[in-house]
């Protein structure tokens, strides 16, 4: 079957495409910038394909393409184009988003995606496989839990369009999930200490993905999560409120991007090789707790193996119709396919 790789030349598509075709799949790899999708697709030896996602052509793009993962973000921005054009080309979608309004914006299609016969599957990355999964997998642990936190401790480092995600996200409000309704407070609004399995550091409240996938995954209607940061970090996120007017304005957003395009490259082969992440999850039903943390390899390594895995499941018919999350279409354990996966289990009370 045919797949497409939009993105493909920025740094988390790159190591995709890269690890695609050391593996046989072939994809097509696509993006703005003709230029720089010839030059990779000629190093791989790999169709290319540039295009822009604005006009009323896109969907032409895709007629024979099966499958489109969308690695080009911010998501918010590419996302909507993309699935519009999937639906009209009778294309499977997939992305390594971890934005909370992407994945809300992504659900409003479910029903014409299930009419369709179509899987729209949003954040096959380390935003959201692990933490999807591990939310999965303590409801089945807790039936009935109530409340679901979530905590990451990355390490190694971050790349260009992360970082830039999250620059654009500055000046927003935090999100958590209360009663099943998101609820706007402030970024950095609580902090406490999480035992990531070499003792307690201090972490605090971020608006990560799983407020949306992983209510939509368990049903549990009280979801939070946290990063573990140091504690100047935690106030620096507190005060990110007092400046929210100035860090929302273009001129600052783009003096930061443009910082960050001097600055920094992503993490290199040797980091991404020796480095890990740790995730904690607790659920709470009022009276019992259950604790469990995932062990995975670094971020943008984990992002690689796990989209390869979710497109390699679509496109064999494994994955359901209409909109998903990882663990909702590929169940708890999707997690512990991914080579170097640790998952370990505690109980509380």
């Amino acid at each position: 079957m045919t797949w497409l790789i939009y993105g493909a030349y920025g740094y988390t598509g790159e190591l995709i495409a890269r690890e695609a075709v050391d593996r046989g799949l072939d994809p097509i790899l696509a993006g703005r910038s003709r230029e720089s999708v010839d030059a990779l697709a000629a190093e791989l030896d790999c169709e290319a394909r540039a295009f822009a996602l604005s006009g009323p052509a896109l969907a032409q793009q895709l007629d024979d393409v099966d499958l489109v993962l969308n690695c080009a973000g911010p998501f918010v921005d590419t996302h909507e184009p993309l699935v519009a054009a999937c639906l009209d080309s009778d294309t499977h979608y997939l992305d390594i988003t971890g934005e909370i309004e992407v994945f809300e914006s992504i659900r409003g299609f479910d029903d014409r995606a299930r009419r369709a016969g179509l899987t729209l599957l949003p954040g096959v990355g380390f935003d959201v496989v692990p933490s999807d999964c591990l939310a999965a997998h303590l409801a089945e642990r807790l039936p009935g839990a109530e409340s679901l936190s979530i905590g990451y401790q990355p390490a190694g480092g971050f790349s260009r369009g992360t970082l830039k995600t999250a620059i654009a996200g500055l000046g927003e409000p935090g999100l958590v999930r209360r009663d099943g309704r998101l609820e706007a407070v402030p970024v950095g609004h609580e902090t406490r200490e999480i035992d990531f399995g070499e003792g307690s550091v201090p972490a605090t409240t971020v608006p990560l993905g799983d407020v949306s996938t992983a209510y939509h995954t368990t049903g549990i209607p009280d979801v939070d999560c946290y990063l573990a940061v140091p504690p100047v970090a935690a106030r620096l996120l507190r005060y990110q409120r007092y400046l929210a007017p100035l860090l929302a304005l273009d001129p600052v957003q783009g003096l930061l991007e443009s910082v960050v395009d001097r600055l920094v490259d992503g993490p290199d082969a040797e980091t991404r090789a020796e480095t890990t992440a740790t995730l904690w999850g607790e659920v709470s039903d009022g009276d019992a707790t259950r604790v469990s943390r995932l062990r995975t390899p670094n971020v943008y390594r984990t992002t690689t193996l796990a989209a390869l895995e979710a497109v390699e499941r679509t496109l064999a018919g494994d994955a359901p119709d209409g909109y998903q999350t990882p663990a909702s279409a590929f169940g708890s354990d999707l997690i512990l396919s991914i080579e170097g996966v640790e998952r370990i289990d505690e109980w509380h009370r």
